[in-house]
């Protein structure tokens, strides 16, 4: 029987396993708990590598070697199992979990994905490479309203690739572009994977969210511009799309002001107003049309009025004033303004938001005998920047540049756009936005974004008992995946630690006289290759717990490194033999796409995402940024 060469591969990559802790077994001059810890590490990761459940091989493993490491006291084992248990299921953040799936497998039913990889689409039809753009862009938004890697890669499976073949796109740029856009759903936010982090590693989730928004953009930016690299450097293997299929149908009301007053939009609108010119079209029709053509004028007057009252506002002087020569109190409201936005307590936990860091101080001050608030005066406000002119100038020269390419076909784009995109970008801005700025926790949060999957499933007529099950199910499904992961995770850990299984591994990083830089490249290669035989779940919930100890050795941030990880662990997705991604497509593409071409064609993405890496370390400030802004 001949075996393939996947098979190959994870026959042979298992015995480099076996062999490395039997040569560390056979040359140890002594046989400790420690070893016996590394040992149960690897039987681990076989384990997994043939197929055994992950979670219930942990549990299995833990308890085993527990039980040797306690004297075959079968008392003890069972009560480290339940305590470990019941810690890891006590945390609250988990709540947000199941929320965000089931928000994500509602968004999912409501078949906006279709509208939004359509109006995309026409909207980027100039762009060289145009379809497989729009995919990655498609894939980028959806994985930010859902996080479901298997859902988006599936769907866009089904509605991209037949398109992008129709159109003489090569099969290996087509299934890289589907594969890799999906699996941005696991790094920007709101993203399970961050939420899985957190809870291991004791990092604020809400940090994690501010800090990954960024590299996950940057990270879907860069595809995108390999596409149109790629599509301007050989044509042939991402042709320009013709005009029949860049061609939009005008309805029947507006199809004769363009042809009797003008192609573009706002003049002819106005032009139609004037009593006779509107050629029998209703005035309630052309004032819709109006309208909608305003919309983008008046959200550039809306951020230039905010930006202008931001930039002309009069610095804030709150001054306590003791009558009795006592000073300010330090950790006061003065002290506490200056310092900038601070995380709200019990974020990390999921709970619910406290008193603001310095409010008792102040309450106590203000209880003072002889402390009296002095009123700010009312200072006026200070002339607008040069900075305010110069970009409001820049806004409104682009505006009229978009209003003078603005006709009636792109007003139709734009129109699919609003109704199917910017829904999308109100629910992520009204959960993220909440979490990030420290309205609501990760929890609440989810909670909102459960609600808003509702509502957009209702307003799109999808909402019905059957889609509600189905929905409950699947996160029911996936809810329990993910719990018991980290029920194993912590019997596992709690095994490895009690075996000393830790202690040996710190002994010999530290051995090794590293530095920083040496510890992070060290410990990023092994999580990429990794990435080849395993899922990201398994990384996190195995190798998190002994990396996390070793970080505060070498002073490395534990955000930081949370980022490096949740940027090296799409390589998880898009790595052969384990690759879901290559899996989940393969399963919807025609006959004539191999699995070869699919692995062969996310390599390039795999690249793009090491590149990604680099330039996190280099420039951290890209994932530091925002959560420095908010919270320190």
């Amino acid at each position: 029987m001949k075996i393939r060469k996947e098979l190959w591969f994870g026959f042979s990559l298992m015995a480099l396993i076996l062999l490395g802790v039997a040569a560390m077994l056979i040359s140890a001059e002594q046989i400790t708990r420690g070893h016996l810890g590394l040992l149960m590490l690897s039987l681990v990761v076989v384990a997994i590598m043939l197929g055994f459940p992950t979670a219930f091989t942990l549990m299995g493993m833990g308890m085993i070697f527990t039980w040797l490491a306690y004297d075959r006291d079968t008392d003890k084992t069972l009560t480290l199992m339940v305590q470990s248990a019941f810690n890891v299921m006590s945390k609250d953040v988990l709540i947000s979990i199941p929320l965000f799936v089931f928000m994500g497998y509602l968004i999912e039913r409501a078949n906006l994905i279709e509208k939004l990889f359509r109006s995309l689409h026409l909207a980027m039809a100039r762009v060289p490479g145009s379809l497989a753009v729009a995919t990655i862009f498609t894939c980028a938004v959806f994985a930010t309203a859902t996080g479901i890697v298997g859902a988006v890669v599936t769907l866009m499976g089904l509605l991209a690739l037949p398109q992008m073949l129709k159109a003489g796109y090569d099969v290996k740029l087509s299934a890289g572009a589907i594969t890799a856009g999906g699996c941005l759903g696991i790094l920007i936010p709101p993203s399970v994977m961050l939420i899985v982090y957190g809870a291991t590693a004791g990092v604020s989730v809400v940090q994690l969210y501010a800090g990954a928004f960024f590299p996950g953009l940057m990270l879907a930016g860069l595809y995108m511009l390999y596409v149109i690299i790629l599509a301007k450097w050989k044509p042939h293997l991402a042709p320009p799309l013709p005009m029949a299929d860049r061609f939009v149908p005008l309805p029947p009301l507006t199809q004769p002001l363009a042809d009797g007053i003008s192609n573009r939009a706002l003049p002819a609108l106005l032009a139609a107003l004037r009593g006779r010119r509107n050629i029998g079209v209703p005035a309630a029709h052309v004032l819709r049309q109006l309208g909608v053509v305003l919309l983008p004028l008046l959200l550039f007057l809306a951020v230039a009025g905010l930006s202008y009252r931001v930039s002309t506002a009069a610095p804030e002087a709150a001054v306590l004033v003791q009558t009795d020569s006592v000073s300010t109190p330090p950790g006061s409201a003065v002290e506490a303004v200056q310092g900038g936005l601070q995380e709200p307590p019990g974020a990390e936990q999921g709970g619910g938001l406290k008193a603001p860091p310095g409010a008792e101080e102040e309450a106590a001050s203000a209880a003072a005998p002889g402390a009296v608030a002095a009123p700010a005066a009312a200072a006026e406000r200070v002339p607008a920047s040069r900075n305010f002119w110069i970009g409001t100038g820049v806004g409104a020269l682009l505006l009229a540049l978009f209003y003078l390419q603005f006709t009636f076909q792109r007003l139709e784009i734009f129109k699919m756009l609003l109704a199917s995109f910017f829904p999308l970008v109100v629910l992520i801005v009204a959960v993220l936005g909440s979490i990030v700025f420290g309205l609501a926790t990760p929890t609440e949060a989810a909670a909102v974004g459960a609600a808003g999957g509702l509502l957009l499933a209702a307003a799109y007529r999808q909402l019905n008992f059957g889609v509600v099950r189905e929905s409950v199910f699947l996160t029911a499904k996936t809810s329990a995946m993910v719990c018991w992961l980290f029920v194993g995770s912590a019997i596992f850990a709690a095994a490895f630690a009690l075996l000393g299984g830790q202690e040996l591994v710190e002994r010999w990083v530290l051995s090794m006289n590293l530095t920083p830089v040496q510890f992070l490249i060290l410990s990023q290669l092994i999580i990429f290759i990794l990435g080849w035989p395993l899922e990201w779940t398994e990384i996190i919930v195995i190798f998190m717990p002994i990396f996390i100890p070793l970080l505060d050795k070498f002073g490395i941030d534990p955000l930081f490194f949370g980022l490096l990880v949740a940027l090296n662990l799409q390589t998880a997705f898009l790595s052969p033999p384990v690759a879901m991604a290559a899996f989940y497509l393969k399963g919807v593409s025609p006959r004539h796409v191999t699995l070869n071409q699919i692995f062969a064609g996310m390599l390039p993405f795999m690249g793009i995402q090491v590149i990604a890496i680099v330039l996190l370390y280099i420039w951290p400030q890209i994932g530091l940024w925002l959560p420095h802004l908010l919270y320190k």
